[in-house]
Parts: C-alpha cells; structure tokens; sequence
C-alpha cells in the first residue's frame, strides 16, 4: 500500500513537467520552469495568485505586468510555443503598435469603453518597452510600427518580460474544467495527464475565433457564458469579400491587380489599396471596411478619389472610347480600367453622358457574396459584452477575480496595428490591478 501511494506521489510531481516553459532570451524550450535559480516540478493543485488562459499578446502582456508587481502568475496555453499569431502578423514582422491609435479607431457596442485603457498605456509606453529591448523598428504608412528583423523579436521580448516576473507557462496544455467557488481552480490536461491548478484571480485571453488552423475556439465566450456574462455575436473582420459568380466571372481574372481607392458602406469609409482577388474582393480598404459590412449589403468604391473624370475628358481632343481609357488609366490600372469601362461606359460622349460617367466612376455599388469568413479574418469582431466589465481593470462586474482582456472583448480595431495597442492596454490595466 505504502508503495502505490509513493509511486502516486512521485507521478504527480511528473504531471505537466514536459508543458511547462523555461524562459530566456535566446528563445523557446520546452522544460521545466525556473525560478530565482532552482528547478521546480508543477504538481497537481499548485496554487498562485493569477492564473492567465491564452500566452498570445495580451495574455503574456498582462502576465508580464502581474508578475513585475510580484504575483505568482501561471500562464496555460493549449499550444506548443506561445505567441503564434504575433509570429504570423504583420507578415512576419509584427505591426506591434500604431501611432496614431485611439477610441476613434475601434468598434464596439459601447465605443466609450476602450477610452480608459487607450489612454493609460499608449502607444509611446509600448515603443519605450521596444527600445528598451533595443528592438529596431521602422513606421510604415498611416502610422503602423513594424520590426525591421521579425515579429520573433516581439515574442522574445515578452519572454524576457515574464522570466524577470517568474511567470510560468504551460504548454501543451488544454483546459478542461473551470470552477469557482472561494478560488478558481482550472483542471488542465498536458502531456503527462491532468492537473489542477488554482488562484484567486483568473484571466481570460483566449482570443477570438479567427484563424481556426492556428488553434483559435470559442472557449472564451464560452467561459464567459458559463460565469453569467453575456457575448456581443461575434463575426469575422479584418477579411477579404467574396463577390457572386456574376461578379467573379466579370473581374476575378484580374486577380493581382490592385489600385488606390475609396470604399464606404453606410457611413464609413477608408482609403487605401483595393486588390482583386481570385474570388473577390481584398487589399487594405477591402479588409477595413470588411469590418462594417453586414450581409446583403452593397459597398460604394470610388475608384478615382480626388480626381474630376468629366472635367479630363472635357478637355481632350476628341470624345471617344480611346479617350476615356486614356483618362482612366491616369488612375487606375490598364487592365482594370479597359474592364471596367467595357462594363459601364456608354457611347453617350456628351456632356450629360461624361457627368454620368463620372458618378458611376466614383459610386462603383457592389453588393459582396460574403467573406472570406474566420479563416482568412485577422480579427473576431463582438465577444465579450463591455457592459459586463470595468473599462477601467477589465474585471468582471458579476464575478469578482475574473477578468477579460484582448480580442475575446468586443473591442475591434482597425488594421495598422490597432488590435495588438488593445492588446497590450487592456493586458495592462487588468495586470495593474491583480
């Protein structure tokens, strides 16, 4: 008898060992977690005072955060390395801030919620932690800070961060069961078997449903659910559109060609590339707006922003099909323009068909099919109701210790960097306060 219970003692010093994560500033291993120089082994009901579900942006920035306060945090992750969509952003460079966020550049059912956060860890704080890791960057169009080596720099970066903190990882490890009853106690299953971990505070940065193929679920809504809160529907954003087989079969040949644009459903509006694709529509304003759609919906493109067709074609020589395209092709793409006017261009050359002309030249209406969905999205747009949280700690007003951070809130931003800024602001205020 004295030998099974051994035996069963020792196996639970074993549970979770292969999940756990030591963290350096050379990069990634799998072993067992480090702390103040002595190894230690993660055993069934370890207890800490912040548990994180989710080690992407915001759950190893608001670890980092309550570790530097001197919280024991623990960190699970059902994926074998941590911070896999920063890896893939930004076309693995990671557009980690922008410059020029704020409230104005985000969605939401409450779109005064995200203010407190924004304003207390900006994008300037976020440059300073970059520099402080000596990360070399540069800014790109409309304000968007990327990495001039790759988005790895901004992994290792909060590597470091939650190794000076102790923070430990585990990977591999995927959630079972959460309760709450004086404490949170999440029964995880790793690659050694289950194991429970508890804490009086629980932090959920499980991100949202996009980009299924890199491990993304519902879990999050899901908790919150389970907790009593309510979830804003959810739908992909940040995505490209698909257009009808009509459509496609009138411009999807020209997949590759890209031209500047303005596109606009209801009152908004973004300029910026417009690229067709093999099935639709994509390209920077595609994907902004992509945001805003709602179904059976027609988008308005105006594909000569800030230029006066009419007035052009006025001043040719001769009034013509040869003529127009001549003037389109000031601004827009040969093979685009030649589509696109064989589609829409009368023969009426007067001055009544040129005016004409130019209103469907800057009120193009197509209605898309659809999107590219979850899979192609970057962001989830709607989550966890912002009713249901302080703006001010990301805590839950019904469950005291429960807090909601990142894209699993319905906070939304807009291409350029604005996501990962809500990211690291929401990580922040929630980290601040455990």
């Amino acid at each position: 008898m004295r030998s099974q219970i051994a035996l069963a003692g020792r196996c639970k010093l074993r549970l979770l060992r292969d999940s756990v994560l030591a963290y350096g500033s050379a990069g990634l291993s799998v072993a067992f977690a480090r702390s103040r120089g002595r190894t230690e082994n993660a055993v069934m009901g370890q207890r800490f005072d912040v548990l994180v579900i989710g080690a992407g942006a915001a759950g190893l920035m608001c670890a980092a955060e309550a570790g530097k306060r001197g919280r024991r945090v623990a960190v699970i992750e059902h994926a074998d390395r941590p911070g896999k969509k920063i890896l893939i952003s930004g076309g693995g460079r990671c557009n980690f801030t922008n410059i020029h966020c704020g409230p104005e550049h985000f969605i939401s059912a409450n779109p005064h919620f995200a203010k407190s956060a924004l304003a207390r860890y900006t994008p300037s704080d976020f440059i300073a932690l970059v520099e402080k890791h000596r990360i070399p960057y540069h800014e790109k169009t409309l304000g968007q800070l990327f990495c001039d080596r790759a988005a790895t720099d901004i992994t290792n970066m909060l590597e470091v961060e939650c190794r000076a903190g102790g923070v430990k990882v585990f990977l591999n490890s995927r959630v079972r069961e959460v309760r709450n009853a004086t404490e949170f106690i999440v029964r995880a299953e790793g690659l050694s078997g289950p194991a429970e971990l508890q804490a009086p505070a629980l932090v959920v940065a499980t991100g949202g449903l996009s980009i299924p193929k890199m491990g993304a679920t519902a879990f999050g809504y899901d908790l919150a659910r389970q907790f009593g809160l309510k979830i804003e529907p959810t739908r992909p954003a940040l995505t490209p559109l698909l257009l009808d087989s009509r459509d496609r079969a009138r411009y999807c040949d020209l997949a590759g060609v890209s031209a500047e644009v303005i596109v606009a459903t209801g009152r908004q509006s973004f300029r910026e590339k417009m690229l067709v694709t093999h099935r639709g529509l994509s390209g920077p304003a595609i994907l902004q707006i992509s945001s805003y759609w709602m179904k059976s919906q027609p988008i308005e493109i105006d594909l000569a922003p800030g230029f006066e067709v009419a007035g052009a074609l006025r001043e040719g020589d001769v009034r013509n099909m040869a003529g127009v395209r001549s003037v389109f092709q000031r601004f827009l793409p040969k093979r685009l323009a030649t589509r696109w006017l064989d589609l829409h261009a009368s023969s009426d050359w007067s001055n009544q068909g040129l005016v004409e002309l130019e209103r469907q030249a800057h009120e193009w209406k197509l209605t898309p099919a659809g999107t590219e969905g979850y899979e192609k999205a970057e962001v989830t747009a709607g989550g966890v109701d912002t009713d249901e949280l302080s703006s001010k700690t990301m805590e839950s007003r019904k469950v005291k210790g429960l807090f909601f951070v990142g894209e699993v809130v319905d906070v939304t931003g807009h291409l350029g960097g604005h996501n990962f800024q809500w990211a690291w602001a929401s990580a922040v205020a929630a980290g601040r306060t455990l």
